[in-house]
């Protein structure tokens, strides 16, 4: 049986019309606070609520953001990013539709128009990798905040602090005593196109090498992979004890998991004998590798979270759109694959 604002009315001993008041908000200054508190017990007790399209329909709102993404949908790896949203979303009475474009541009134009005619009341703009976008023009006509990604002209995005990342995963090592550190960046010599991650956690690992004064330190361009990972650690650690590196910063935890076959294959141990630092902190992989990887927390639930909710503070409260990106730090997150450096 479907519970009435009339019921309501009935065991509060109050009137509809002092229902309708409190449970929409506005009941301060024209009910009192004990029969406030007698409206809200027993709408809590009979289980009311509110027909939503009513509500809605009043406000002139449809209560929906529309959330467009690139690849998540198809991503285990930047789920979380698109959970963390939704959660934030439903939690402020807010529902989502996603609308997956898979980088095509004409698609995701259609895709925006057609949730402009659901009356969506915003916009989220999601990447699965962090990369500068030209947001559809129609899109900002609404309340719109990027996440995971950026563009020129704005609207601001909510991206990861990726330099103090790089930063925070090389002084893991620099801190244990290395000074003959490589940073193993996550992209191939023979790609021209520019990839802001990257360039943003070398510029953190070099800044980190500057301040000990690691001279040794050095960058090499060695992509995304495990493959990768070992073809580059097995020509840089097959020297003599005293040439080769004795710690890895890896651009991606695929890559510290080829750094750590490759030691394996030449009979090198980590940390005990190399050291090895990944980024992104794919759990899967770096919390049940032996050793268990230090990493860097790519803190993609946090910035859907945070998208979000700089979205709705602008659609329910009021509050002005932020005007510059807004940065998610990046946590060290420590495990066993860090030692100090070798003393033979």
């Amino acid at each position: 049986m479907t519970v009435t604002s009339a019921d309501v009315a009935r065991r509060a001993g109050v009137s509809r019309t002092a229902v309708s008041l409190v449970l929409n908000g506005r009941g301060e200054g024209s009910i009192s606070a004990a029969n406030q508190a007698r409206i809200h017990a027993a709408a809590a007790e009979l289980g009311y609520r509110p027909n939503a399209a009513a509500v809605n329909l009043r406000r002139r709102s449809t209560a929906t953001v529309g959330i467009v993404t690139d690849e998540i949908t198809t991503s285990p790896f930047a789920g979380p990013l698109l959970q963390g949203a939704r959660e934030v979303a439903f939690e402020r009475g807010y529902l989502t539709i996603v609308a997956d474009y898979g980088l095509d541009d004409e698609r995701e134009h259609q895709m925006v128009q057609a949730l402009l005619g659901r009356q969506v009341d915003a916009f989220l703009h999601a990447a699965m990798s962090m990369r500068e976008i030209t947001p559809d023009p129609a899109m900002v006509e609404l309340p719109t905040v990027l996440a995971n990604c950026f563009a020129a002209g704005g609207p601001a995005g909510v991206i990861a602090d990726e330099e103090e990342g790089g930063y925070r995963a090389a002084r893991a090592v620099f801190e244990r005593g290395h000074r003959r550190v490589v940073m193993l960046a996550g992209r191939d010599a023979s790609e021209t196109e520019y990839i802001p991650a990257t360039a943003l956690r070398r510029r953190g690992f070099e800044r980190a090498a500057l301040e000990v004064g690691a001279g040794e330190a050095r960058v090499i361009d060695a992509g995304w992979n495990i493959e990768t990972g070992v073809r580059h650690a097995c020509a840089l650690l097959d020297a003599p004890a005293a040439q080769r590196p004795t710690a890895f910063v890896c651009a991606r935890d695929r890559v510290a998991v080829g750094v750590v076959l490759a030691a394996a294959r030449l009979g090198l141990r980590v940390p005990e004998d190399v050291s090895v630092v990944g980024y992104d902190d794919e759990t899967d992989v770096a919390a049940e590798m032996s050793p268990a990887l230090t990493t860097i927390d790519l803190p993609h639930r946090r910035i859907g979270e945070l998208a979000m909710e700089l979205l709705l503070a602008t659609v329910l409260d009021g509050e002005p759109l932020p005007e510059a990106d807004v940065l998610v730090p990046c946590e060290l997150v420590v495990r066993d694959s860090v030692g100090p450096v070798p003393t033979r």
